[in-house]
Formats: C-alpha cells, sequence, structure tokens
C-alpha cells in the first residue's frame, strides 16, 4: 500500500489503516487535553477575580483568534501537508495551555488564548480521513473521528477535576500541555508528510499563497457550498449562545462545583460518542444526507422547545440527549457534504472554511449570550434556538439542491 495512505494492520482480527488509527488516537488526546483546560477555565478565571463580562470577553477572543486562524489552517493542509498542519495545530495547543498555567492575572489568561489561532487539531484530522477515504465513506469516517474525540470529551473533564482537586487548577494546563507535547511526537514519528490523492496536483498548486483571497472566494461560490454554511450558521448559533453561557448557567444557576460540571460535560461526551460512532454510519448507510440534515433539524426544535422550561439539572440531562444527538448528526453531515463541493485538492481549505463558521458563531456568541441570560434569563436560550432552527427546518424543505 502506498506509504502516503499508511499501512494495513490488524488488530484482533480487524484491519485498519496504521493513519488514521494514529489520527484517532491523537484526537483522543487533543479532545482530553481540551476539556481538561475547558474544564477548569471557568474557575481559574473566578480565581482570577474575572466577571462573567470579561469571562465573555475571554471566549470572543478565543473564538475570534480561531475564527482567523481555521480557513488559513485547512489552505496551509492542502499545500504543505497533513504533517507539518497537525504539527502546527498540537504546537499552538502546547504554548495555549503553557501560558494558561502561568496566568496569574486577567491579561496573561487573555495572553494564552492568542496561540490559538492554529489550535485545529480536529480539522486537521478531518482533512486526513477525508483525504485517505473514498467521497461515499466519508461521512462514517468523519462520524467515527468524533467518537474518539467524545472519549476524549469524556475522560478530559474527569481528569481535570481528578487533578484541580489533587494539585490546584495551574497543574491541570500543565497536564494537557504535556499531552500537547506527546502528539507533535506522534505526528512527526508516524503521520506522512502528505496523504492527498492528488498529490501532482498539490505540487502545482503549492505556488499559491496560504492568504490567497481569490481561491476562498472560489471555493464558497463552489454549487450547493454557501447554502450548507449558512445552514451550519443558522444551526449553530443556538447552541454556541448556549455554550458560551453554559459554565456560568452550571455555577449560578444549577449551583454545579468543578467535579459536578466535569460530570456534566462526561454525559455530554458520551452522548455525541455513541451517535458519532454507531448512529452516523447507521443512518448514512440507510438514508440521503438531504433528508438526514433535514431529521436533524426537526429534533433540535424540539430539543430547543423543551429546554425553554428546564428548571433543573436533570431536567437538562434529559433535554440535552435529543439536542446531542440532533447536533452531532447535523455537524457530521454538513462537513462530509462539503467536501464534495470542491476538488480533493481542495478539501483542507474547504473544511478550515467550515470551521471558521464555527468559530464566527463563537466569536459573537458570547456577547450575545451573556446579554440573553442578563436580561431575558436562561429560558431565552431555548427560545431562540427554536425560533432560529424551525426557519432552517422550513428553508431546508423548499429549497432543493
Amino acid at each position: 500500500m502506498d506509504e502516503k495512505k499508511g499501512r494495513i494492520i490488524t488488530i484482533f482480527g480487524r484491519q485498519f489503516n496504521s493513519v488514521i488509527l494514529l489520527t484517532h488516537f491523537n484526537i483522543f488526546l487533543y479532545a482530553t487535553c481540551f476539556w481538561i483546560q475547558q474544564g477548569v477555565l471557568p474557575y481559574l478565571s473566578k480565581k482570577l477575580s474575572v466577571d462573567p463580562v470579561t469571562f465573555g470577553y475571554l471566549q470572543t477572543v478565543f473564538a475570534g483568534v480561531q475564527l482567523a486562524g481555521g480557513p488559513l489552517f485547512g489552505r496551509f493542509g492542502d499545500l504543505f501537508g497533513s504533517r507539518a498542519a497537525m504539527t502546527l495545530a498540537f504546537t499552538s495547543c502546547a504554548l495555549t495551555y503553557l501560558i494558561m498555567g502561568f496566568a496569574y492575572s486577567i491579561p496573561i489568561l487573555f495572553l494564552s488564548r492568542l496561540p490559538s489561532v492554529l489550535m485545529h487539531c480536529m480539522q486537521g484530522g478531518q482533512m486526513i480521513v477525508t483525504d485517505i477515504e473514498e467521497s461515499g465513506k466519508r461521512a462514517d469516517a468523519i462520524g467515527k473521528l468524533g467518537l474518539s474525540y467524545g472519549i476524549g470529551m469524556v475522560v478530559g473533564p474527569l481528569i481535570g477535576g481528578l487533578i484541580t482537586k489533587l494539585a490546584g487548577l495551574e497543574a491541570a494546563a500543565f497536564v494537557a500541555f504535556g499531552g500537547s507535547v506527546v502528539s507533535i511526537v506522534l505526528v512527526q514519528m508516524f503521520i506522512p508528510s502528505c496523504t492527498k490523492k492528488q498529490h501532482v496536483k498539490l505540487k502545482a498548486d503549492s505556488a499559491s499563497n496560504v492568504f490567497d483571497m481569490k481561491k476562498f472566494l472560489e471555493i464558497i461560490r463552489s454549487p450547493g457550498a454557501l447554502f450548507l454554511l449558512l445552514v451550519r450558521m443558522g444551526t449553530g448559533l443556538p447552541i454556541g449562545i448556549f455554550q458560551s453561557m453554559f459554565s456560568i448557567v452550571a455555577i449560578e444557576t444549577f449551583k454545579l462545583e468543578a467535579d459536578q460540571n466535569g460530570y456534566i460535560m462526561s454525559y455530554i461526551g458520551i452522548t455525541s460518542m455513541a451517535v458519532q460512532g454507531l448512529g452516523v454510519g447507521i443512518l448514512t448507510s440507510r438514508y440521503t444526507e438531504d433528508n438526514i440534515l433535514k431529521g436533524s433539524c426537526i429534533i433540535l426544535v424540539f430539543s430547543y422547545f423543551l429546554l425553554s422550561f428546564v428548571g433543573s439539572i436533570w431536567q437538562f440531562c434529559l433535554v440535552v440527549l435529543p439536542m446531542c444527538i440532533g447536533l452531532t448528526i447535523k455537524n457530521v453531515v454538513i462537513t462530509s457534504a462539503l467536501t464534495r463541493t470542491v476538488s480533493e485538492a481542495d478539501t483542507g481549505a474547504m473544511i478550515g472554511l467550515n470551521m471558521g463558521v464555527n468559530s464566527l458563531i463563537r466569536t459573537v456568541s458570547p456577547t450575545i449570550g451573556g446579554y440573553m441570560l442578563a436580561s431575558y434569563g436562561f429560558p431565552s436560550f431555548g427560545v431562540f434556538g427554536t425560533f432560529a432552527c424551525s426557519v432552517v427546518t422550513v428553508v431546508l424543505f423548499l429549497y432543493k439542491r
């Protein structure tokens, strides 16, 4: 087998591609480290006397720099290959967590967000499996990559909570730093420099600039691409707003401690893991992506409607189950569909634009979420989500792609 695609190895009687297998492990490490620091960030902010408004600004800075870096990272991967892209992503992770561990003041905490401009490990993993897997299997492959992320999302908060209790908040950030360094070593040792099928075209294209805005406009104009990106925006904004304020809601509304908040995040991770690892493959083998997308949006309308009536953490745990199912399936299907709107040489840039939409949502969400929570309370998140997803659902049924 072509070494750019990896070797086939057998584990417990089943065959796996070595590059994809290592990519799954690196995504697991990335998610574990990310959710270690994500779980302790609100409490470290509170220790530094960060108020809710300033915490919202902190999240906005993080999302803003990722918005700037996402499309550029995708184009960088198209031009310079998988190994360079993943090394860059994990280096950004390591710097972010290292500075966070030394954050003794609010300005240093804000400074720790800046290296995350290229912290796009999940995007890099999606680029690799998109390069290697056949077009018809991409949704399932991307979904299974989310399974590895989901395992890390379960493990990370638990480890973060344990480390926080035993050694303090800063120690959790340093553990996340160490995990990212391990991933850098693995990438350098085992990931091929390029995984794309069209290596010849990649060389011809390498004269292009990573900052080539005409190329990005050309990609956005690809048939169906802009519509899918707008659907991602319309359905992603409600959950982005809610997620940006959930740590505050967990502390002030549900009165959760750091370890309890970790349990909730692990519960959400388990749900996402099951859907991405099993549900996506089953659904894509039986239904068209268009019908799956419509169904997931209907589930979201129902979930947000119930969210507006949630009054306890137990009710929230029930409502978040269908919400995770709808969001997970929707995100995987849109990502897979977007990679087929462009040539294989440009899939990295398209995935970057897809991630850029997500970063744009995270950029504006904290400001909107802070205003909604302060002015209208927790139920407003459910009301807005019901309205936004209802509009998208109607458009999906009326629009013919």
